[in-house]
């Protein structure tokens, strides 16, 4: 999701939610305690330099605060302050949040709140490093029914 969907999401609901991907909620009073640019530039495993932009939110929570709500409008205020401030444009969103270790995530909506997707890493010079490219799995049985009508030599087809 970018920085304008859910500046679009957050004009539309009364009260924050992020489910996580097993299900569970982050606790109702949780605070975003930053809205950053991220920025990282690297090599991959078949040498092409990239450089990859982010926005992040951090969501934490305070068990001794059990009382504090994040409204949609406050939310947004501090997107449009970070805009301002950093400059931010309009990036993929990543989410920290700290269950056992710091995670991140990829975000969602459903229409009731947001979503926290697992993200997956993965080796973007496949092509250069010997990664084995995934062939097609085909059933025996589909071969033969997709090639049931076609022609054969001396099948007088043609």
């Amino acid at each position: 999701m970018k920085l304008s969907e859910i500046k679009t999401y957050l004009s539309s609901v009364e009260t924050l939610s992020f489910q996580l991907p097993d299900g569970s909620y982050v606790p109702e009073n949780f605070h975003v305690t930053e809205v950053g640019l991220i920025t990282k530039d690297f090599i991959d495993c078949g040498g092409t330099i990239r450089k990859e932009t982010v926005v992040n939110f951090q969501l934490w929570e305070d068990s001794s605060d059990e009382d504090h709500r994040l409204k949609p409008e406050k939310l947004l205020k501090i997107i449009d302050l970070s805009e301002k401030v950093l400059g931010i444009g309009d990036y993929e969103i990543e989410v920290e949040y700290q269950d056992r270790t710091i995670g991140k995530f990829g975000l969602s909506f459903d229409s009731k709140g947001f979503l926290l997707l697992n993200k997956q890493t993965t080796c973007l010079a496949s092509d250069q490093c010997g990664v084995p490219i995934e062939k097609k799995k085909v059933a025996l049985s589909e071969i033969a029914a997709e090639t049931a009508n076609s022609c054969t030599p001396g099948g007088s087809c043609c």
